[in-house]
């Protein structure tokens, strides 16, 4: 089984925010495997399916997001089967990274999961969403909606991020790697 957790901040005032393109990819992958994410336990919603032939648990804490590690302390998942999906200032909106292992370059989410299973040995789907313009405070930033003119490569951005969900499913994380780590 493999547990995919979207990162991003519960509550419809944050639904459509950088911070939550975790959240947004999960509910595409939930919507395109007919995965119904509505089950509730420990600080977490998630639901049960197959992809490409593998039994999955699509998850989204419902905590805040520098307290998303704490939901998978009680879940036994070891790090070999965890896929975290998270944004990240470093890398451009429209592109995203696969990447295995690591810190957190500095993503609190990413440093929450790190200290709730005690390991930074697992993958993680980076989706870019850019760095702030004209100074804008990062805090302000990441829960700020994404512009009306970003919404297509958002949408495109999603959708290959799901993809590079499945590619490590399906092919592995160093394929999946090799596919996606181009800079566009």
């Amino acid at each position: 089984m493999k547990l995919i957790y979207g990162l991003g901040n519960p509550g419809k005032e944050y639904t459509f925010t950088r911070h939550n393109v975790g959240y947004m990819v999960l509910d595409l992958m939930g919507m395109t495997y007919g995965i119904r994410i509505k089950n509730r336990s420990n600080g977490m919603v998630y639901g049960k399916g197959v992809i490409q032939g593998v039994d999955v648990l699509l998850a989204k804490p419902i905590t805040y997001m520098n307290m998303s590690g704490n939901p998978l302390k009680t879940t036994g998942i070891e790090p070999s089967g965890l896929i975290v999906i998270h944004d990240d200032m470093d890398i451009p909106l429209g592109e995203i990274r696969v990447k295995k292992g690591g810190g957190s370059a500095g993503h609190k989410g990413v440093r929450s999961v790190i200290e709730g299973i005690g390991s930074e040995d697992f993958i993680r789907i980076r989706c870019g969403i850019g760095r702030p313009e004209n100074g804008m405070d990062t805090v302000d930033y990441v829960l700020s909606p994404f512009r009306k003119d970003q919404l297509e490569i958002l949408r495109q951005e999603v959708e290959k991020a799901m993809e590079a969900v499945e590619a490590c499913i399906v092919h592995g994380v160093e394929y999946a790697m090799n596919a996606y780590n181009r800079r566009v």
